[in-house]
């Protein structure tokens, strides 16, 4: 993903950056890290899109396995009624109508289990994307804010 690229780039930005003596502060290009952060912003909605499309995608296959769970019934319906005029025929179509539909429940059921645990699993990255980008920002800001009060105070004392 892209957005931890970036991410990385801006923890190797502050990593790398000269120290402040006698503090914790170091001194980054403001533009370097402006240009990084807007560029986080340009990709976050992609993250964001490609939730919303994997929300809708598992909307689709749980629509389809409930189609097909439906389609399934229907041909056992079928066959149980053209076989209807012998007892044991119709006894046996009944007992495979009921094993069809136990089937396709249990293979819709899981379906939409593991739609909902890829969902869940793609979601929850998007989240830790969204607050570790967070968590740096503040990071940022605040060594930015520390920076300008550090270089405020340097040109206090040399007045």
């Amino acid at each position: 993903m892209e957005i931890f690229t970036l991410l990385e780039t801006l923890e190797d930005i502050v990593e790398s950056a000269r120290s402040m003596p006698f503090t914790e502060s170091v001194l980054v290009n403001k533009n370097d890290i402006l240009d990084l952060v807007k560029e986080i912003r340009l990709k976050l909605p992609d993250e964001l899109k490609q939730a919303k499309w994997i929300k809708e995608e598992r909307e689709r296959i749980m629509a389809e396995a409930h189609k097909d769970a439906d389609d399934i019934v229907k041909e056992a319906e079928n066959r149980i009624i053209s076989m209807i005029d012998e007892h044991e025929i119709t006894r046996k179509a009944y007992d495979k109508k009921e094993e069809i539909v136990a089937e396709a429940n249990e293979n819709y059921r899981i379906m939409a289990k593991e739609s909902k645990e890829y969902a869940d699993e793609l979601l929850a990255g998007v989240e830790n994307t969204v607050r570790l980008l967070e968590d740096t920002l503040v990071n940022v800001e605040a060594t930015i804010k520390q920076t300008v009060e550090t270089i405020e105070n340097n040109r206090k004392e040399l007045k």
